[in-house]
């Protein structure tokens, strides 16, 4: 009995080693499976995340302006969406709510040239709402490329000394470096790198960013009042800080992420400026007057042929609009393109609208457009309220231009 008892505890503990040897003989093997699976990493925002392919650019960082292809898909593998398809990237600034806050957060662990998958928890994408296809409470899947970083603008360092001198409107400006260029005149096309700033020199704006400049005609109301004053009191090659009031910038309603009534701060860089030829009024000393019912007046420089355009169709014309004191206000001339739009559709002023349809193909009108088939009351940039337009319009066939 003695011996029986001593044996069997033996062996049963030998089975029971036998049954741990099993077991972790398993897990061991099983180890390789898990290991061997992406090694993401944990943001401790809850992103996981993993770059695939590393790259060797810039790091992302907030403000910064970066370019995005993608692939969406839900954690069962559907897919939702992807830049890939529409062959184009997303660009967007980073720290701007311009994209969701997984986004936000997540593209700015990468650098520029990385391929990463990005594992987004729902209070990070769109959270409890439904989106599209995207479920309620969805986790989000995102295959990203990073193609590019386009750092945020450092502002200009204003030196000690420098002189900024300030004008009636309130509109203060300092040239912190002086260029030696043509002094810049109404009526020329200017070309510019800009920076704009929030009083707290957060930037909301940059021509950098987008990687091309801005190109605009001075003194034709294309730009804010403070560019208009500003701009004009530089020359080619000066780089200039503009501080300007809120009524001479987007005034009580502010636009896009600018808030109404604020005081802005712009960096500006002239890179070039020409005269532009203005374009040579029509001749209708010979012509009579016409009305239509509705008060449009016209006046016919030159017949056209070839018949005349319908309701629906697509337009070409060139065209130079005035003031009634003979200011010019804009041109396609000018500009050197032509205008196109759907006749009859509302995406003109009224008396364009009715006056075009009394054209013929190759024909150049004058027509005399009263405020209520124009801007009626409202203001539109350089153009007053409640008032009478003059426009000379040559409407071409439309293989005219091509």
């Amino acid at each position: 009995m003695n011996s029986n008892s001593d044996s069997r505890p033996t062996y049963i503990g030998w089975k029971k080693v036998l049954l741990w040897v099993i077991v972790f003989s398993f897990s061991a093997c099983s180890l390789p499976l898990r290991t061997a699976g992406p090694a993401y990493q944990t943001h401790e925002s809850g992103i996981k995340y993993l770059v695939t392919e590393k790259g060797d650019g810039a790091q992302a960082s907030i403000k910064d302006k970066v370019r995005v292809h993608y692939r969406l898909l839900l954690e069962d593998s559907t897919l939702i969406e992807s830049s890939y398809d529409r062959s184009e990237p997303v660009s967007f600034q980073l720290g701007q709510a311009q994209v969701i806050k997984g986004w936000d957060i997540g593209i700015e662990l990468l650098q520029e040239g990385d391929k990463a998958t990005l594992i987004i928890p729902p209070d990070l994408g769109y959270g409890d709402k439904p989106m599209g296809d995207i479920p309620a409470n969805s986790t989000l899947v995102f295959h990203v490329e990073l193609i590019e970083v386009l750092p945020a603008p450092d502002p200009y360092v204003v030196p000690e000394g420098v002189e900024i001198s300030e004008v009636s409107s309130g509109l203060r400006y300092a040239v912190i470096e002086g260029g030696e260029g043509k002094q810049l005149q109404p009526g020329m096309k200017v070309k510019v790198h800009y920076s704009g700033y929030f009083e707290n020199m957060e930037v909301f704006d940059s021509s950098y960013e987008r990687g091309y400049p801005f190109e605009f005609t001075l003194g034709r109301g294309m730009v804010i009042r403070g560019w208009e004053e500003g701009i004009a009191r530089l020359r080619v090659g000066d780089k200039a800080r503009l501080w300007i009031p809120w009524d001479l910038a987007y005034g009580q309603q502010g636009r896009g992420p600018i808030p109404p009534e604020s005081n802005l701060i712009f960096d500006i860089e002239v890179l070039d400026a020409h005269e532009i030829a203005r374009p040579e009024a029509f001749d209708v000393s010979h012509s009579d007057t016409l009305t239509t019912e509705s008060g449009l007046q016209y006046l016919i420089a030159e017949e056209g042929y070839g018949g005349s355009p319908e309701n629906e169709d697509i337009v070409t014309v060139h065209y130079t609009g005035y003031l009634p004191d003979g200011r010019m206000f804009d041109s396609s001339v000018q500009r050197g393109q032509v205008f196109r739009f759907v006749l009859g559709q509302g995406q003109v002023i009224d008396g364009w609208d009715e006056g075009v349809q009394l054209m013929q193909y190759n024909a150049r009108y004058r027509f005399i457009i009263p405020p209520e088939l124009g801007y009626g009351d409202r203001r539109v940039g350089p153009i007053p309220p409640n008032s009478k337009l003059i426009f000379d319009i040559e409407l071409f066939e439309s293989n005219d231009t091509e």
